[in-house]
């Protein structure tokens, strides 16, 4: 027990040495850089001096962070603590031989070997969030009709009026989401637009006066600096954590569209769609998503930037959908070797190894070797830029590009395409995908003659009451209520004049059955 005292004090020791160490070196004036600029925009709030009867006076979160060197994000926590809420997303599902188990925010699922399942068992009991909910028997011992389970995920208030921002994979698929606030007041909530791949989503409550974070730039954060996360990491409601940022625009594998945020700051499952802010409390990204071998964190979290996704919500509010730009070409970094090679200044751009003989790309001058520099006179840095700058582009809208050839400038006009992707019934109203819950096409002429039909529309995607009653990606639905499909426009017709229910004719692996699909 003694030595277990002297190892503890001497850890002690070494702690206190190492802040203070680090706290010096990072000192300027007396005073670490950061605190002086968070005191000054009112990050740090003022606190009682007032002494306590038998003691000194509290230090402020100024003098306390002078004094251990670490920063105070109490003053941030009280002021928008409030505006980060709890989101649970109930998946009810008809059971099937080949259902897939749904998994929770981040991709992890809970198993019974994990240390933490009889834990949290005590509070889901059968319904373990992410677990296959038994093997086809209810607790009488007869066979489930349906199968429920259960995300959890975070989010936060951006309007007073009760607009949400959240991840797409927190409420994709979900039959009923509510939302808690910190207050313990709950709403279920409706999803005004969710894009799959961005990863953002919108929610709506009906609420007013509601607490609100503050929108912050993220081109404006520097690699370095200290960021906090607000969430729900396993259902632990406003759990605050903190870290730095560890790098930006970093694009990741099947990512590249996204700029990601780089950070170190503790999240888990349970964390999604929650804020990341910056020091002085604006929302600087979404926290999105981990790279973990165990579920868990290890050191390495991502976040959307918030400016990527602001644009996406208003897309979202707007039509219901998203639509980008595409060029067609795939690209790489340029190295220090690739840029001696081609004769560049400097390492920069996005070199195209290859052009899709079908896309926008292809109908221009550009060619395998084209090192892009510019898009419309905004310079291209690396290639993990390009495709959010081409994205941000106008379908039918032409971009002019400087490329590098040959040792030389050129200039390249080029016609931006649409981003290929599912379409709702109705472009230019959401009620279908709300009320139904697919995205559909009509067949081709090679897909109806494969098919031995006249018409029909192709599911995609599915979600909410059609994916309850059972409608999967890849069936085609032939008639709704006994009445044709040809075009995606006679679904959103015919869905409008519908009551609490619709019978769907579909056909899979060359088989057709009425699917009965209650709309509520």
């Amino acid at each position: 027990m003694q030595n277990k005292q002297i190892t503890r004090s001497l850890i002690a020791i070494a702690v206190a040495i190492a802040v203070s160490a680090g706290f010096v070196a990072g000192r300027h004036g007396g005073v670490p850089q950061w605190i002086d600029a968070a005191h000054a925009a009112g990050a740090v709030p003022e606190l009682s001096t007032s002494a306590p009867a038998n003691g000194p006076a509290p230090l402020m979160p100024a003098e306390a962070a002078a004094k251990t060197g670490m920063p105070d994000f109490s003053g941030l926590v009280d002021a928008y603590g409030p505006a980060v809420v709890n989101i649970s997303a109930e998946h009810i599902a008809k059971r099937t031989a080949a259902a897939p188990q749904q998994r929770m925010p981040f991709g992890q699922q809970m198993s019974p070997d994990d240390p933490f399942y009889q834990f949290f068992k005590r509070f889901y009991g059968n319904q373990m969030p992410g677990q296959d909910q038994g093997q086809g028997q209810d607790g009488d011992g007869a066979p489930d009709q349906d199968q429920t389970s259960m995300s959890l995920g975070s989010g936060f208030i951006i309007s007073a009026d009760g607009y949400i921002l959240t991840n797409a994979h927190v409420v994709s698929g979900a039959n009923v989401i509510t939302v808690k606030l910190t207050d313990k007041r709950e709403f279920r909530a409706k999803v005004v637009g969710s894009d799959k791949q961005s990863d953002v989503a919108v929610l709506k409550i009906e609420a007013k006066a509601l607490p609100t974070v503050k929108i912050g730039d993220a081109s404006k954060s520097k690699v370095g600096q200290w960021v906090v996360a607000i969430g729900s990491p396993y259902g632990f409601d406003n759990t605050v954590t903190s870290g730095i940022i560890s790098a930006k625009a970093r694009s990741l594998p099947d990512e590249t569209y996204i700029p990601f945020i780089q950070t170190d700051v503790p999240v888990n499952p349970g964390n999604s769609g929650g804020p990341l802010f910056d020091m002085y409390g604006n929302v600087i990204g979404i926290n999105s998503m981990i790279y973990s071998r165990t579920g868990g964190f290890q050191g390495l979290s991502f976040a959307i930037p918030i400016n990527f996704a602001m644009k996406i919500k208003d897309d979202l509010i707007k039509t219901g959908h998203v639509e980008r730009g595409r060029l067609g070409v795939a690209v790489q970094d340029v190295n220090q070797s690739l840029a001696q090679s081609f004769g560049l200044p400097k390492p920069q751009g996005a070199l195209v190894s290859s052009i899709d003989k079908n896309g926008p790309a292809a109908k221009s001058s550009l060619k395998p070797g084209d090192v892009i520099l510019q898009v419309n006179g905004v310079p291209v840095d690396q290639s993990a830029s390009l495709p959010t700058m081409i994205a941000d582009q106008k379908p039918g809208s032409i971009v002019h590009l400087q490329v590098w050839r040959d040792k030389a400038y050129k200039d390249v006009a080029v016609t931006i395409g649409a981003f290929p992707g599912a379409k709702v019934a109705t472009d230019d109203s959401n009620a279908s995908q709300v009320k139904l819950g697919v995205a559909v096409r009509a067949l081709t002429a090679d897909e109806r003659r494969q098919a031995s039909v006249a018409g029909g529309l192709l599911v995609e995607q599915v979600a909410g009451p059609a994916a309850a009653a059972g409608i999967q990606p890849g069936d085609v639905i032939l008639a709704i209520n006994g009445q044709p499909l040809t075009a995606t426009d006679q679904l959103k017709d015919r869905l409008a004049h519908t009551g609490d229910s619709v019978a769907l004719l579909i056909q899979r692996n060359n088989q057709q059955i009425f699917v009965p699909v209650d709309l509520n």
